[in-house]
């Protein structure tokens, strides 16, 4: 779904290799990122892949598919991850005076989020809604959340359930959202909002914010890294073998 000409194509993945400040949000954009971890769970989950597939713009949000992109198609993209589209949506809006909705995370977390953009972008306007916690929604929890943002009518759509529950919502309920920008970052609610802390800048520009935070949370982030790194490592040089193979069979 990606613009040709600012992707590149990493097997089923149209991934976004341009800058923050060259997308065109001239329609409706569904927004989402790709690490390892989620390339992997989306070969186990249709619809997860589904979405991720059709997105209008797909950020590579992980070292891992910024090095497999570049040993695959020898091509450089840089890492983009949910802080930094968040951040760079928030400051677009308190521009142009916007309105953004959080749906998400807890009524805590949503209140902090409230009041960091109050300090940080006061000319922005911001409601939110908390979800109730539970692995599948009803049609009608479904609906209260449409109609929540719906009743808001923001410009951009934060939605924050966690992968891959919240990229499989936004994809399924794209078109009853009257938001033009819906974009799916996960942890970056709680980053933001203050009860998460995200590693250290020094950390994420040497390429190992995974490493911190799987030292941090290693009960949560420790299969996601040490399980799903070689799984994920493994899909890529198999894909590599292939393309060797198809470039010889055609000399």
């Amino acid at each position: 779904m990606t613009n040709l000409a600012t992707s590149v194509q990493l097997i089923d993945y149209s991934i976004y290799k341009g800058n923050l400040n060259e997308i065109n949000f001239s329609k409706k954009t569904l927004i989402n990122t790709i690490n390892q971890y989620s390339f992997c769970i989306a070969e186990e989950d249709t619809l997860f892949k589904k979405a991720l597939v059709e997105s209008e713009i797909l950020l590579p949000d992980g070292i891992g598919i910024v090095a497999a992109v570049k040993m695959l198609h020898n091509q450089k993209v840089k890492k983009i991850a949910g802080a930094d589209i968040h951040h760079h949506l928030l400051k677009d809006l308190n521009l142009k005076s916007g309105k953004c909705f959080y749906l998400g995370a807890s009524e805590n977390t949503l209140s902090k989020i409230e009041k960091c953009i109050a300090k940080d972008f006061p000319n922005i306007k911001v409601a939110s809604f908390s979800p109730p916690y539970k692995n599948n929604f009803t049609d009608d929890d479904n609906q209260i959340m449409i109609n929540q943002v719906n009743d808001f009518k923001p410009d951009v759509l934060f939605i924050g359930m966690t992968a891959p529950k919240q990229e499989k919502w936004a994809y399924q309920h794209k078109e009853s959202l009257d938001a033009k920008i819906i974009c799916s970052i996960g942890a970056v609610f709680d980053f933001y909002a203050g009860t998460v802390k995200r590693p250290h800048k020094f950390w994420i520009n040497l390429g190992l914010e995974w490493f911190i935070r799987l030292l941090k949370e290693p009960g949560r982030m420790s299969k996601r890294y040490l399980y799903y790194g070689p799984v994920f490592i493994k899909l890529i040089i198999v894909q590599k073998i292939k393309n060797t193979k198809k470039t010889f069979s055609s000399l």
